[in-house]
């Protein structure tokens, strides 16, 4: 499974696909992080936010640049369990590394700002705590999405593009409204939500966004599995 997770990352980098969801990464941290310093608690939340789109793309993109012939043999040889492991973990790892890079881009650029004295502001070391938390969250949904608009499961590049670009839009829209039927989504918009205010979460709150998550993509992934099964 290493060495098929090893194949899709080269393949997906030295085709040239990377380029431009990492294009409009650096454009979107330039937005984020040029307009002057903030609390690290916020500008982790609003990364988070930002690049769970752009983070599902990446993931349709690399596991599309398999050819079907190809992904057929694959499981044919590895079983079909670690077939698809081996492209969620390269996409799981592909998100990462981005994920670090947007961690760190606003510290050579002054934009992360101390709290202020005498004020309830969280510390800078909890924001990064926090901002560790909402990239976790943000990338796990986002590789479960990029996965559902794969072509292993849509078969055809239009029906994954609209999965790809309505679920994003549901996750924002329902993320917004909060009380149009919000366990259909993750809870990105929530996430960002509750890091955006003047006080940090409590444990509570933490732990509930944490479990929503990891039963969202459980349950999306189950399908997935029984998808890509179907239509092999």
């Amino acid at each position: 499974m290493i060495a098929l997770t090893r194949m899709r990352l080269a393949g997906f980098l030295r085709g040239g696909r990377a380029v431009a969801p990492l294009i409009t990464v650096l454009v979107i941290l330039s937005i984020l992080y040029g307009g002057g310093p903030s609390l690290a608690m916020h500008a982790y939340a609003y990364s988070a936010v930002c690049l769970f789109p752009v983070l599902a793309w990446l993931t349709k993109l690399l596991l599309d640049t398999e050819p079907d012939a190809q992904r057929r043999l694959a499981r044919l040889a590895v079983g079909p369990f670690r077939e698809g492991a081996g492209g969620l973990l390269a996409a799981v790892l592909l998100a990462s590394v981005v994920c670090l890079v947007a961690m760190l881009a606003p510290w050579p650029f002054g934009a992360i700002a101390p709290p202020r004295p005498d004020t309830a502001e969280p510390s800078t070391q909890t924001g990064i705590l926090l901002g560790i938390l909402a990239h976790v969250l943000s990338t796990a949904a986002a590789v479960t999405l990029g996965a559902l608009s794969g072509r292993a499961v849509t078969r055809r590049v239009l029906p994954g593009v609209v999965v790809l670009v309505s679920g994003s839009i549901l996750v924002i829209v329902l993320g917004l409204t909060g009380s149009i039927a919000p366990w259909l989504v993750p809870p990105v918009m929530a996430t960002a939500r509750e890091m955006g205010g003047d006080h940090p979460p409590n444990a509570a709150t933490l732990l509930v966004l944490v479990v929503w998550t990891v039963l969202w993509c459980a349950v999306a992934l189950t399908g997935y599995a029984g998808l890509r099964r179907a239509r092999s």
